[in-house]
C-alpha cells in the first residue's frame, strides 16, 4: 500500500532537498504496511512531485517532537506549535530515500476523480 500526503509547496521543496527530514501529523496512518509515500504538492502547484520511504513513525507530545527534531524539522518553531495546536500527541514521520520527480505528475492521470486529501490518502499504484 502507498499513500498520497499533500503537504504546502515550501515544505515539499525541503523535504526534496533534504532540509526537512520529518513530516509532522496530527494522526497516524492506520494502515501499517506503507510502501512509498507519494508527495503531492498542493495549491498552487497541484502536482505529485516526488516520493520517499519511511524510515520510522515517532510518536510523543509535540513538545517532545520539537525538542528531539526541531534541528531537523524543516519548518518554523512557530508553524510547527500553531500546527499542533492544543493536541496532546502528534506524529513524526522519518524519511528516507526521497527521489524527485523530473516531470511531476498530474495525479488526475493516475487516480481517477482526484479530490486532493485534506492530509492523506491511501492509494494503490503500478510501479512503472
Amino acid at each position: 500500500m502507498d499513500v498520497l500526503l499533500s503537504i504546502k509547496p515550501k515544505f515539499a521543496e525541503a523535504i526534496i532537498d533534504g532540509r526537512k527530514r520529518y513530516e509532522f501529523r496530527k494522526s497516524k496512518f492506520a494502515n501499517k504496511d506503507i510502501n512509498r509515500v507519494y508527495i503531492y504538492a498542493t495549491s498552487p502547484i497541484k502536482k505529485i512531485i516526488g516520493i520517499f520511504k519511511i524510515s520510522n513513525i515517532i510518536e510523543e507530545s509535540p513538545s517532545a517532537l520539537w525538542d528531539l527534531l526541531k534541528d531537523h524539522a524543516g519548518i518554523s518553531e512557530e508553524e510547527f506549535f500553531n500546527y499542533f495546536g492544543n493536541k496532546g500527541t502528534g506524529f513524526a514521520i522519518e524519511i528516507k530515500s526521497v527521489e524527485k520527480f523530473e516531470n511531476p505528475i498530474d495525479p488526475k492521470t493516475l487516480i481517477p476523480n482526484f479530490v486532493p486529501p485534506q492530509s492523506f490518502h491511501y492509494i494503490k499504484i503500478q510501479s512503472k
